[in-house]
């Protein structure tokens, strides 16, 4: 499969250690299978005047199932929102995993999740709102043996 990287530089050879800390999934790298969320995700670099890279990556889903501990987030559930919040409260749960897939908690989607972190609404009503949410999908990788072995540069392009 396809999958990725929105930046504002040619990432060759993905590195977890310059990923950011207390992101949805944890420190990690992450892609989507998605091209217009790729595209959506380096709009930012644009609109700040710095360069807008879509990297692109090959990888093969079914090997890494067979060797590497993968959790995956159908949808915008009780159990998602649980990992989303400890994970940006710094929770180092993600750290079970090599890979994380699954919804985007983007800003719309974010909305709600500070509403319930902040006791403003409660899981039940948050989980309300999540319904309605069309989800995005993201796949981190928490592994660096996982994207040194399965990930294959494919190229980039400037947007």
């Amino acid at each position: 499969m396809l999958i990725y990287h929105g930046s504002f530089c040619v990432i060759q050879k993905p590195k977890i250690e310059y990923s950011r800390d207390k992101l949805n999934f944890g420190k990690g790298f992450y892609v989507t299978p998605l091209m217009e969320q790729a595209e959506a995700w380096v709009a930012r670099f644009k609109r700040t005047g710095r360069n807008a890279i879509v990297n692109c990556y090959e990888y093969d889903e079914n090997k890494v199932c067979q060797n590497y501990r993968i959790k995956k987030f159908k949808e915008y559930d009780d159990e998602w929102l649980d990992f989303i919040i400890a994970c940006r409260n710094g929770d180092l749960i993600y750290q079970e995993y090599d890979v994380v897939e699954g919804g985007i908690a983007n800003d719309k989607v974010f909305n709600t999740v500070e509403l319930f972190m902040d006791g403003l609404i409660s899981k039940y009503e948050a989980l309300g709102r999540l319904k309605y949410q069309q989800p995005n999908y993201q796949i981190c990788f928490i592994n660096q043996e996982v994207i040194n072995q399965y990930l294959l540069f494919k190229g980039s392009s400037e947007k």
